[in-house]
C-alpha cells in the first residue's frame, strides 16, 4: 500500500516557502516522483516527521516503464531521526528521468507518522564573464 503524489520541476518552482504535509500510515510507504527534462538541476529538500523516524531513501529511473528493480538508487534506504532534527539534502540531476523520493514507513507496525517537507529546483548558474569591467 503506498500513496503517489507525482511532481514536475515546474510545480515545485511553484512551491512557494511553505511546508507540505504526507500522512504515512503504518507499515506503508510515500513516494513522490518528480520527472525532469532538463540536466544540471538541483533537487533539495528539507523534512522532518512525528511521531518518531522514517527511513527515506531516494531512485532514479528513466521512464514510468522501468521496472523498480533496475531503477539506480540515488540514496539507500536509511532510517532518519527526523523526529529530532531536520533533515536536509540534495541531487543533481544528471539525466532526465524520474528522480523519485521514497518515504518508508513499513518497519512501523502501529505508528503511522506526519512527514513536513519542503523541495526545491535550482538550475545552475550559467557564468558567462559578462560583469568583467
Amino acid at each position: 500500500m503506498r500513496i503517489k503524489l507525482p511532481l514536475t520541476v515546474e510545480e515545485i518552482l511553484n512551491f512557494g516557502e511553505s511546508n507540505r504535509e504526507l500522512f504515512i500510515k503504518s507499515s506503508t510507504y510515500s513516494i513522490i516522483p518528480i520527472t525532469v527534462t532538463e540536466m544540471g538541476l538541483t533537487i533539495s529538500w528539507i523534512f522532518s516527521s512525528d511521531p518518531k523516524s522514517i527511513s527515506f531513501s531516494v531512485v532514479y529511473q528513466e521512464s514510468e516503464d522501468t521496472p523498480l528493480d533496475q531503477c539506480k538508487v540515488l540514496i539507500p534506504m536509511t532510517r532518519c531521526n527526523s523526529h529530532k532534527e531536520t533533515i536536509r539534502g540534495q541531487v543533481k540531476v544528471r539525466n532526465s528521468g524520474i528522480y523519485t523520493l521514497i518515504f518508508d514507513n513499513t518497519f512501523s507496525r502501529f505508528i503511522s507518522k506526519r512527514v513536513f517537507y519542503h523541495l526545491a529546483v535550482e538550475r545552475p548558474v550559467i557564468y558567462d564573464g559578462s560583469d568583467f569591467p
